[in-house]
């Protein structure tokens, strides 16, 4: 069996961990799963974060897995990939990617034998569609929640493709998440190197 590294004892210094791109303070969802169960679902979702920005020219700078012990008895887990683009990404694709982490986390659930409704209901990452949503709204793009806009997409069509990304990329993405799992942050030159994807240079 695995032995993965334990949570943390005090929360991340960082508050990118705790709150979304807009501020708001991130809410945990109940798993109900083991803390290691979780573990590997946050590096299933990160993971796919991480390989669909490779797939779609942006470069990797990092993915990781942030757990810690928010009080005794509990633990948290959570997860960020930070990533450069070219001023002229691809903005469905960017979309997909967002859209990728809970697809993925879900894809795992079924695939370990895990899933209930309520711990797919927990897979829920509604900052990710947000992110997505503002930075293609930024771009003149619209992605809503509701029914498709003329020229847009919904959010429910971005899901479609990031499945049928996820799908593709399987076996590159549980590459990742189980490494990831195992040593908590990886590079992205890190992910190049156990998929064979490439982590493009992106000019500043």
């Amino acid at each position: 069996m695995t032995t993965v590294p334990p949570p943390a004892l005090q929360a991340p210094a960082s508050s990118d961990a705790m709150t979304d791109h807009r501020g708001r303070q991130l809410v945990p969802h109940q798993t109900h799963l083991t803390y290691e169960q979780a573990r590997l679902g946050m590096g299933f979702h990160e993971a796919a974060h991480a390989v669909l920005a490779m797939v779609n020219g942006m470069r990797v700078q990092a993915s990781e897995i942030i757990a810690w012990v928010p009080e005794p008895g509990m633990s948290r887990v959570t997860g960020c990939t930070t990533t450069t683009a070219a001023a002229d990404f691809d903005v469905w694709g960017f979309a997909a990617l967002s859209a990728a982490g809970e697809v993925a986390e879900l894809e795992y659930l079924m695939a370990y034998g895990l899933w209930t409704p309520e711990r797919a209901a927990a897979c829920s990452a509604s900052h990710d569609r947000d992110l997505a949503i503002d930075v293609l709204a930024a771009r003149g793009y619209t992605l809503t929640t509701g029914e498709a806009p003329a020229g847009g997409k919904t959010w429910v069509m971005v899901q479609g493709m990031a499945r049928r990304k996820v799908t593709d990329l399987w076996s590159h993405i549980r590459t990742v998440a189980v490494a990831m799992n195992e040593r908590t942050t990886l590079t992205g030159d890190d992910i190049a190197g156990l998929t064979g994807l490439t982590n493009p240079e992106v000019a500043a």
